[in-house]
């Protein structure tokens, strides 16, 4: 049971899966995080808004866009669930890969990562989730600041290491260094929110 979750303790996809659906929880590097409670309307409507236009740019093509919930195991070894300690739900998730997909989400990295940040997972998204996501590849990653009406856009250099952001703001027009073409203009997807 979920309840009976030792904050301090290190667990495995395969205690997971044993964990009541009553509540949410990400585990990194073998720590378990509580995602209660849920996101605020704002959060909800801004990620809906980036998702459609995402939607809509990947409609045609062989990648896969998946919103929270959507379990995304990332380990070396996924051979066994006892060995997977990383099982994490970013709001939004593209896949282009689609081998990586399977009946209880996904195992491996996507190709993009979208988070909207929140005062209760702030700093998980900014330092845990965000190396995470670099030791496993993510090519991609947006951090959305609902506050500011901002998105921060990471992606991986030559070495693997994320290089320093591009940040938009909600008067300008978001290019994806990593997908040609895809740009979003950021104003109708912060003003009608």
């Amino acid at each position: 049971m979920a309840s009976a979750v030792d904050l301090n303790g290190r667990y495995t996809y395969a205690d997971y899966l044993n964990w009541s659906d009553d509540e949410r929880w990400e585990i990194i590097n073998g720590y378990p995080y509580n995602m209660s409670p849920a996101p605020s309307r704002r959060h909800q409507e801004v990620l809906f808004a980036i998702a459609r236009r995402l939607g809509d740019y990947f409609d045609h093509q062989p990648c896969q866009v998946y919103i929270a919930p959507f379990d995304i195991r990332l380990a070396e070894d996924q051979s066994d669930d006892h060995l997977i300690d990383n099982v994490v739900q970013p709001d939004l998730s593209v896949f282009c890969d689609r081998s990586k997909l399977d009946d209880k989400g996904a195992h491996g990295a996507p190709d993009l990562v979208v988070e909207v940040l929140s005062p209760s997972t702030m700093a998980k998204d900014l330092k845990s989730k965000l190396l995470l996501y670099q030791q496993f590849g993510v090519k991609e990653y947006w951090l959305v600041n609902t506050a500011l009406n901002t998105v921060e856009v990471l992606t991986l250099d030559p070495t693997g290491k994320y290089t320093p952001g591009k940040q938009y703001d909600m008067h300008d027009t978001l290019t994806s260094p990593t997908f040609d073409g895809l740009s979003i203009s950021l104003n109708p997807i912060f003003q009608n929110s």
